[in-house]
């Protein structure tokens, strides 16, 4: 399983309503007729993104696989996703996104817990997954990893209803971090 985590901001900070308008119909647009290989999505008003110099939005989206990742990528623009995906560009404002693997739990997006743990630059890379996912419920959270750079994406990223013992900072290796942030699903008030 595959996760796109594509972060951004309106254009006009006064028309919220509009854009938050705007990307519920794009959201339910791919719920209604979803590409091959597509498992959901959900968008979420995000607070203090250091990536995003402060608050936003975050949208997920669950594929399959990579080839799911490019169905999508051509369905969002194609034919049944084009007006709604088109309402909500206009009102884009900037952005930044990364591409994260399943290593744990699930695709879950109902807890409001989200901890990005980085490592950082030069460091070595070391298998924290087991580290990371202790303390999680599979069932209720998920922890993922970076698959690709798109832009300042966090080495991993851990959903649950509340952060677990693995992401306390007393555990983490010397220069790692961990970046607790909440966030609301649109939708849901």
């Amino acid at each position: 399983m595959l996760a796109y985590v594509f972060w951004h901001r309106p254009l006009d900070d006064s028309a919220i309503v509009e854009y938050e308008q705007a990307q519920l119909a794009f959201h339910r647009s791919l719920a209604r007729t979803p590409p091959v290989g597509f498992a959901g999505s959900a968008c979420h008003r995000a607070a203090g993104l250091p990536w995003l110099d402060g608050d936003g939005y975050e949208d997920w989206y669950f594929v399959e696989d990579y080839t799911a990742l490019g169905v999508l990528n051509e369905a969002a623009v194609g034919r049944g996703h084009r007006t709604p995906h088109d309402a909500l560009a206009r009102r884009f404002g900037s952005g930044a996104g990364g591409l994260y693997g399943l290593v744990e739990g699930g695709a879950h997006l109902d807890g409001t817990s989200v901890v990005w743990v980085a490592r950082p630059p030069g460091s070595e890379r070391r298998p924290l997954g087991d580290l990371l996912g202790d303390g999680i419920d599979p069932a209720t959270a998920g922890l993922w990893r970076r698959q690709l750079v798109f832009g300042p994406a966090p080495e991993y990223c851990l959903l649950a209803p509340a952060p677990p013992a693995g992401v306390a900072a007393t555990r983490l290796p010397d220069g790692w971090t961990a970046l607790s942030t909440t966030h609301e699903r649109l939708g849901d008030r």
